[in-house]
């Protein structure tokens, strides 16, 4: 059955006599409930799923090097490298392909190297994180919070 409106009251006023659904019961504060702050929300997902099909490396087994450029990248900098933060064209086409600019590239130091080094943290646009450690010949995906 198809239904073709072009004016008039729509298919759900028509139906219930409102053009706004009904909210449900469970929309309702309890009165003398708790109001949930952020301690008691939880956090959403931290680990995207591995859309890459690559080897995984949990995120405690990364050098301390990478650690922090991490935490680095959640606090949203700032940057040692003005080469971070910028978008990576993955054209060696390991990771999953995707738009120009869905990928964007941060700089592991790597100890006793004077300039960049090799290693990077190659993050999408989906939060999927991904390590390199021999300047984009193979990734790894990061799982985090493990």
């Amino acid at each position: 059955m198809a239904v073709f409106a072009f004016g008039g009251p729509g298919l759900l006023e028509t139906v219930t006599g409102s053009t706004t659904p009904a909210a449900s019961s469970s929309a309702s504060p309890v009165p003398g409930a708790p109001v949930p702050g952020p301690a008691d929300v939880p956090a959403p997902a931290a680990v995207p799923a591995n859309p890459s099909g690559l080897p995984a490396i949990k995120e405690s087994q990364l050098p301390a090097e990478a650690r922090d450029t991490l935490a680095g990248i959640r606090a949203g900098g700032p940057y040692r490298y003005s080469q971070d933060n910028t978008t990576f064209g993955n054209f060696e086409r390991i990771l999953p392909r995707q738009d120009s600019g869905y990928y964007r590239e941060y700089t592991v130091p790597t100890p006793g190297e004077s300039d960049r080094g090799a290693r990077r943290i190659v993050t999408g646009s989906e939060g999927e994180k991904y390590y390199t450690q021999d300047h984009y010949d193979s990734f790894k995906f990061i799982t985090e919070g493990s």
